[in-house]
């Protein structure tokens, strides 16, 4: 089965804030890496909530296993075994499902998400290859994610590219309060340009993700155009979040970021219906998007497939 067996893929929700409402022990700077330390049962129970809302692909709680938000000493010490132990996890519910889940291992910015000035090519490629080491036995394809620039995005993406499972590189964009124009990562560099870059490299598929929704829409027809110039297709996905703006920080993890009123699964379905008329085939959502989001998502799924088979 690909991706898009189905009208479109569905892509499970954002993962802190589910574990926060759940109860599990959540807090700053481990985020949602705090839960696969000291609770895994309530990550497990993530998993599952997004199974039985109708996610097609759940992903991986590695987000936060990296040195700065775990601390360099557990990173060095426990980091593989929590990968690990995140693989683990999303595979058994997975494993579970009356249905097809593919499990996506995330792998994230090695350094601080929104901030291409702080990446240090030499320092990341030891971080990844400890979170491919771990996560590499559980999962079917690799989602490197909330990437703010080509150089990040690339350098993950060749520590994975020989082991034959698929490849989706998923970027961060600019998107400041009325945002107009070409959209662009969060490095400047033009999204056409950065298309062409990760395809040329080995992936399988762009997705836009971690971004308000209002900018996802110009970068899904960015991808498309260069689809069409190259004459070839792969797979555009898009997993917007529901916080507000939030311009880059010297002190990205001072606060837990509060979540917009607007994007309540029937507007946020709205935005689904908006990309998929522009050229996505799998979406789902990020910080702050929960099961009742991509339920939303399964409905429309399922009435547009009834739909067809009417017709």
């Amino acid at each position: 089965m690909t991706l898009e067996q189905s009208s479109f893929g569905i892509l499970d929700g954002g993962m802190g804030r589910l574990l926060e409402r759940l109860g599990a022990p959540f807090k700053l700077p481990e985020w949602s890496a705090l839960s696969l330390i000291e609770a895994p049962d309530y990550v497990t129970q993530a998993h599952q909530a997004y199974v039985d809302s109708g996610a097609d692909i759940i992903t991986t709680n590695s987000y936060g296993l990296v040195p700065h938000m775990l601390g360099e000493e557990r990173f060095a010490s426990d980091g593989l075994t929590l990968a690990d132990r995140a693989g683990r996890l999303a595979r058994e519910v997975a494993d579970r499902a009356t249905r097809l889940v593919l499990v996506a291992g995330s792998l994230p910015p090695p350094f601080e998400s929104y901030r291409p000035d702080l990446f240090e090519i030499g320092a990341a490629p030891p971080i990844i290859e400890n979170l491919v080491a771990g996560l590499r036995p559980h999962v079917d394809l690799w989602l490197i994610e909330t990437q703010s620039s080509t150089v990040e995005a690339l350098t993950s993406l060749a520590a994975v590219i020989g082991d034959g499972k698929p490849i989706y590189v998923s970027y961060t964009l600019k998107d400041e309060d009325g945002r107009t124009g070409p959209a662009e990562l969060r490095s400047g560099e033009p999204v056409g340009e950065a298309v062409r870059k990760t395809l040329g490299a080995g992936a399988e598929g762009i997705f836009f993700n971690c971004s308000q929704p209002e900018v996802m829409g110009e970068a899904i027809r960015a991808a498309r155009r260069v689809a069409n110039e190259m004459g070839s297709s792969f797979s555009i996905g898009v997993y917007a979040n529901a916080f507000a703006p939030e311009p880059p920080s010297d002190a990205p993890y001072a606060g837990i970021s509060d979540i917009r009123a607007d994007l309540d699964p029937q507007n946020y379905l709205k935005w689904i219906e908006r990309w998929l008329a522009d050229g996505a085939t799998i979406v789902g959502g990020c910080c702050g998007i929960g099961p009742e989001h991509i339920d939303a998502i399964r409905s429309l799924r399922q009435n547009r497939e009834a739909a067809r088979r009417h017709n």
